[in-house]
């Protein structure tokens, strides 16, 4: 007698699993219409201003006046840029980028070497130095600024741009040393290990090492140095007097006089003085984000 065999049916899922399926698939599918309308007016809100920015320095000053400013100009004129290098520009550009440069040179040769020696020494005094340095994270420039000056004249250094320099490299390596510290403590023990192994020396660790797993910290600090240091108003207005020492902050203005302020180039000149830090931000933006994530993702 012959037995039949019987089928095996796989058990059918549940249905409260598939209903739970179902409906996350609808909201995945479902548009984000609060999200939208978020974005546009915040597009609004950031191309305003700019669209405000770059018709203004087009147009005239005749035509600003009579149309108001965020009406499209009637004619489009290149004059304002011409007005702008007339009044020294040019000087100004000079000087910002001499003081940015500076700043960011000197932050880096101080913050680089103490961030590492602040990750790898196990001295008391290295930790305490470090305290110190975040206690510099809470004293605001404008709190200091009579002693600052009050050094710079001791220094002999008024109205020069080392006087605007200094400051600045001063008030900005606190927190870059917390970044940079941050950022090189990602880097795995055992690669200082193996190197100790092969008889490196410090400084070779820190040549061939530290310096190229450390480059997102120090383009993020470079960023962030040259953008305090291009804005910079306070030290530059309290620390130099002469024209010949004026940067983009003060160069500025030239275009206020006694009998009013000439809107189309103070517009002009600052299209002009943003350049520079939009390809500085362009040509580090990667390395920004990463050395970001890894300054402040702790």
């Amino acid at each position: 007698m012959a037995t039949g065999t019987r089928r095996r049916t796989p058990p059918e899922a549940p249905r409260k699993s598939r209903t739970d399926r179902r409906a996350r698939t609808r909201n995945t599918r479902r548009p984000a219409y609060g999200a939208g309308i978020g974005a546009a007016l915040w597009l609004l809100v950031v191309c305003v201003p700019l669209y405000y920015l770059v018709a203004t320095s087009l147009r005239g000053p005749g035509d600003y006046m009579a149309q108001g400013p965020l009406s499209l100009p009637e004619s489009l004129t290149l004059d304002n840029y011409r007005n702008v290098f007339e009044v020294g520009f040019l000087g100004f550009l000079t000087n910002s980028l001499i003081v940015a440069f500076g700043a960011i040179l000197l932050v880096l040769l101080v913050a680089v070497p103490a961030a590492f020696a602040i990750v790898r020494s196990r001295s008391r005094a290295v930790r305490v130095s470090f305290l110190l340095f975040l206690l510099g994270l809470a004293v605001p420039a404008q709190a200091v600024i009579i002693p600052i000056y009050l050094i710079i004249t001791r220094l002999n250094l008024y109205d020069s741009l080392p006087a605007i320099i200094l400051p600045t490299a001063a008030f900005t390596l606190p927190i870059s040393i917390v970044v940079l510290t941050s950022s090189l403590r990602d880097v795995p023990g055992e690669l200082y290990e193996a190197m100790a192994l092969d008889g490196a020396a410090t400084w070779q660790v820190f040549l061939r090492l530290v310096l190229p797993l450390s480059r997102p910290g120090v383009v993020t600090v470079a960023i962030f140095v040259g953008l305090n240091a291009w804005n910079n108003f306070i030290f530059p207005l309290v620390l130099t007097q002469s024209a010949s020492n004026r940067v983009l902050p003060l160069g500025l203005w030239a275009f206020q006089t006694q009998y009013g302020t000439d809107v189309p180039g103070l517009m002009a000149a600052v299209v002009l003085s943003t350049i520079p830090i939009l390809a500085l931000y362009l040509f580090g933006r990667r390395h920004l984000l990463s050395g970001l994530a890894a300054g402040f993702g702790k």
